[in-house]
């Protein structure tokens, strides 16, 4: 089984990946980690500040790669990321995606109000943020509307968060 999870900045991508490996000890791949590794090593030139865009098209292929990869070796595999296209389906031949999930986290805007100061406080929960500084409410708010419509656009597993932060995959 192939788990991709997507969503905006901040919204437990990376957290929910490490609770399902820990659940299901199946293994996972940041895609952050993939991208930094790729920009460290001068395989690129595209840097941690380039846009979104710029960065899907190249990391995509790669990922999406891996994932056809371990697919045919029967292996799981959890991807977390925000560089994961919508219309990543069109990238798979009808044998694969019986064996892909697919879901994408967003905050509402009442979440995103009413709790921030607890998004910003676990941002830190997995990874290690350097500078986070730059990561606003309203940006918060932008962005998970963005991810939203997407989501809406392709009909693809959207979970809200609106509440409470729990998530059962």
């Amino acid at each position: 089984m192939i788990i991709l999870i997507t969503g905006a900045s901040h919204t437990g991508k990376t957290a929910l990946a490490q609770r399902l490996l820990e659940k299901y000890k199946y293994p996972y791949l940041s895609i952050d980690h993939l991208k930094m590794g790729l920009i460290r090593s001068d395989n690129t030139d595209l840097t941690p500040l380039s846009n979104d865009n710029e960065l899907t098209e190249y990391l995509w292929p790669i990922v999406r790669e891996m994932i056809k990869t371990a697919i045919e070796n029967k292996q799981n595999l959890i991807v977390e990321g925000c560089y994961i296209p919508f219309d990543w389906e069109k990238d798979f031949h009808k044998e694969y995606l019986p064996s892909i999930k697919f879901y994408c986290l967003v905050m509402s805007e009442n979440y995103i109000r009413s709790k921030f100061d607890n998004i910003k406080l676990f941002a830190n929960v997995i990874e290690n943020r350097l500078n986070d500084s730059d990561f606003t409410m309203e940006k918060a708010i932008t962005e998970n509307k963005k991810i939203s419509e997407l989501a809406k656009k392709y009909q693809v597993n959207c979970i809200i968060i609106d509440d409470n932060y729990e998530i059962n995959i």
